[in-house]
């Protein structure tokens, strides 16, 4: 099974996160993209210009196609996406601490909205730390 992530986030705690923490990590995580601007995430994901017009960056909808834009790019089992605020200022008008993770599969899918406390440092811990739990829980479900 090959797992893939995609992150706006400070994106490399994710990646790393799986990395380090999963024995046998490196036969299933193979690539991840950073895409930290829209273009990026409408390029090379597959975001839909409409959906980052209407919702943002920041949002349900978003997290949601870059999941799956992942998966599906990478030709994965598992595509897992992150964005959100990590601070240390408001974005898009959402607040520091808002984080969307999505997770796609072809037999599951989820997107969790998250509140995390703490400084920038902290919400990417925590952000990370509930990707790697999601990505967990997909693969247990293939």
């Amino acid at each position: 099974n090959m797992v893939t992530f995609a992150a706006a986030c400070s994106s490399e705690s994710y990646a790393t996160a799986f990395a380090a923490s999963v024995s046998g990590a490196s036969g299933a995580f193979k690539y991840g993209a950073v895409t930290c601007c829209n273009e990026a995430k409408n390029i090379l994901l597959g975001v839909s210009t409409e959906t980052l017009d209407e919702h943002g960056a920041i949002s349900e909808e978003t997290a949601r196609e870059m999941a799956e834009g992942i998966r599906k790019v990478m030709n994965a089992d598992i595509g897992v996406s992150v964005t959100g605020n990590a601070g240390p200022g408001a974005a898009e008008n959402k607040p520091v601490g808002l984080v969307f993770i999505g997770v796609s599969s072809d037999n599951y899918s989820a997107v969790l909205e998250n509140h995390f406390e703490g400084d920038r440092v902290s919400v990417r811990e925590q952000a990370a730390d509930m990707a790697l739990l999601l990505a967990l829980s997909a693969a247990e479900n293939l």
